[in-house]
């Protein structure tokens, strides 16, 4: 039940704040007055889309609030119950719009997703607008309608359970077939890949070794003429450098004969000649080892032209040739696909299949039998809604192929759907001596609305919503059909909150609580406002409702006998 409706910086709205009760509850007042914005808000609360227009002109932020008592054991408790809330402390859904776009939502005064709240108000409140009216006419409603009437929803979800797993297999047995069909030769692949780079046998940081290798081998010509040069240099020519520092030592050795202070300098001489001759051996030997590998220029390009081609097969280095070697192995161990596993996936949608077309098939023939007693049923409440003599029916068929399907998606050559193998259409004869045609290409503005309505009173126990609001209930109607309307709101206001918007005073007259909406311009500001009205003032907002802005006498006496009745 709606318990508190907050607006603040709304549209026209500048702050409002309505409290309500059960059984019906009116809003009523001049056309334009704001009562659609307030409707509007309720929506908004209910998880619609908002947008930064909806801001009154010359603030940021817009909020709207509302406080839903939450009935035990209902499916808003049980999510609430789930994701951390108390349904005990009741519900409090706070949205704060803001002129950036940036919008935020608050359950219990902690931030939620718009799909949380969705999920927890949707069994707490409905709005029948004229959106309601033109949901009927959508004919992809009319089946979950006729379910609910009937008590079939638990059928149906049976059958979109066992749906949900057939799809879900079939798509797994697709995979499966298409995997069969490709995998020997996807096998073929892998295993060459694997040999080619086993065979390749190459080792961690070996490109960039070869790499300075060639390197090394493509300037051998210049490290040989560098390098002999330096032998001769420091040995082989006339007045090499060993030879000119060997006479060095010579005479120093003959100095320190003398002073025996020059001694230290001269095994600091002789340590430096002997480190020389160490280096003219590595020179010597370096330069034998170009002198033999005249050959290995050949082998180490060829050898790196095979690592970097494979390097570009399988990824650009080295690294991710080894994370593909090791990926190829993996794959290869892996279980294969099987006809078994084939099989396997298609005894199990056989086992489905079976359970689910019979199913089907059931749900199919009751609905048969449900449709008649519905009919009959909407046929009695249009009667009392000044409809009598109106036919109404319930037009079944089966759904078609409109493609091929999946032979565990067809029953009996008709298309498995989620909700079964059935589509429903409402059918309705105004006017006696015509034909059952398609309620939306026939019903008028007026009907529609009674037919709503006659849908509400039909579907009343086993609706869960607890809040009801009608806007635009009186729609094309008045006189005697809207007496007859208040009356079935009222009766209706017995099992669910209704809050009603309406013009009319015939239908104004059976509200427990009554709430007048006005604007008023204030500091040049227009704003709606909303004031309860007792008896008296009930009176006389009939009165204005049945006679226009100049209240008659005749008009109040009217308006107090309606009160009366």
């Amino acid at each position: 039940m709606l318990k508190e409706l907050l607006i603040k910086n709304f549209a026209i709205i500048d702050d409002l704040n309505i409290r309500f009760d059960g059984g019906l509850t009116i809003l009523s007042g001049e056309t334009g007055a704001g009562k659609s914005i307030i409707i509007n808000a309720v929506n908004l609360l209910l998880g619609s889309r908002v947008n930064a227009r909806m801001i009154r002109d010359g603030y940021e932020t817009a909020e709207l609030s509302a406080f839903f008592d939450v009935p035990e054991g209902s499916t808003a408790a049980a999510i609430m119950a789930e994701n951390g809330y108390d349904p005990q402390d009741g519900l409090l859904v706070r949205r704060i719009i803001s002129g950036n776009d940036r919008h935020r939502i608050y359950i219990n005064d902690r931030m939620a997703t718009m799909q949380m709240l969705t999920s927890i108000t949707a069994d707490l409140a409905s709005i029948s607008g004229q959106h309601v009216h033109q949901g009927l006419i959508r004919e992809e409603t009319h089946l979950t309608i006729l379910d609910r009437f009937g008590g079939l929803s638990p059928r149906v979800r049976q059958v979109s359970d066992l749906h949900g797993k057939i799809v879900t297999l079939v798509q797994a047995l697709q995979v499966l077939e298409e995997k069969k069909k490709n995998q020997d030769k996807q096998m073929d692949l892998l295993r060459y890949q694997a040999a080619e780079i086993a065979n390749a046998d190459i080792m961690p940081g070996e490109d960039e070794s070869l790499e300075k290798e060639r390197l090394r081998l493509k300037h051998a010509e210049s490290l040989h003429h560098s390098v002999f040069s330096a032998i001769e240099t420091l040995h082989g020519a006339d007045g090499a450098i060993l030879e000119q520092l060997g006479e060095v030592r010579k005479n120093l050795e003959k100095a320190a004969d003398i002073d025996d202070g020059l001694a230290a300098g001269v095994r600091s001489l002789s340590d430096h000649l002997f480190g020389l001759e160490d280096v003219t051996d590595s020179l010597r030997a370096y330069l034998g080892s170009l002198d033999t590998e005249a050959d290995r220029l050949e082998s180490v390009e060829t050898r790196l032209d095979l690592i970097n081609k494979l390097k570009r097969k399988y990824g650009g280095s080295l690294e991710t040739l080894f994370q593909k070697r090791d990926a190829i192995e993996v794959e290869l161990a892996a279980t294969t696909v099987t006809d078994d596993d084939i099989q396997r996936s298609e005894t199990q949608l056989n086992d489905y299949y079976d359970q689910v077309s019979r199913l089907a098939r059931s749900l199919s023939e009751e609905r048969t039998q449900v449709a008649s007693d519905f009919a009959e049923s909407v046929e009695k409440e249009l009667e009392g809604l000044k409809m009598a003599g109106t036919r109404f029916g319930v037009s079944l068929s089966p759904l078609p192929c409109s493609k091929p399907a999946s032979p565990w998606l067809r029953v009996d050559d008709n298309l498995l759907s989620a909700t079964g193998i059935d589509q429903a259409a409402f059918m309705i004869a105004p006017n006696v001596g015509e034909s059952l045609k398609p309620l939306a290409s026939i019903a008028s503005g007026g009907e529609l609305s009674r037919v709503v309505l006659a849908l509400k009173a039909i579907l009343a126990e086993t609706d869960a919503v607890g809040t009801v609001i009608f806007d635009e209930v009186d729609a094309g109607i008045g006189g005697a059909v809207a007496d007859v309307v208040g009356k079935k709101l009222e009766a209706l206001s017995k099992k669910h909150q209704l809050i009603c918007i309406t013009h009319l005073p015939q239908i104004a007259r059976f509200g427990d609580q009554h709430y007048y909406i006005e604007k008023q311009v204030k500091n040049g500001r227009t704003a709606t406002t909303i004031r309860p009205m007792d008896q008296e003032d009930r009176i006389k907002e009939i009165a204005r409702m049945l006679g226009g802005e100049i209240v008659t006498r005749t008009a109040l006496e009217h308006a107090r006998t309606l009160m009366e009745r």
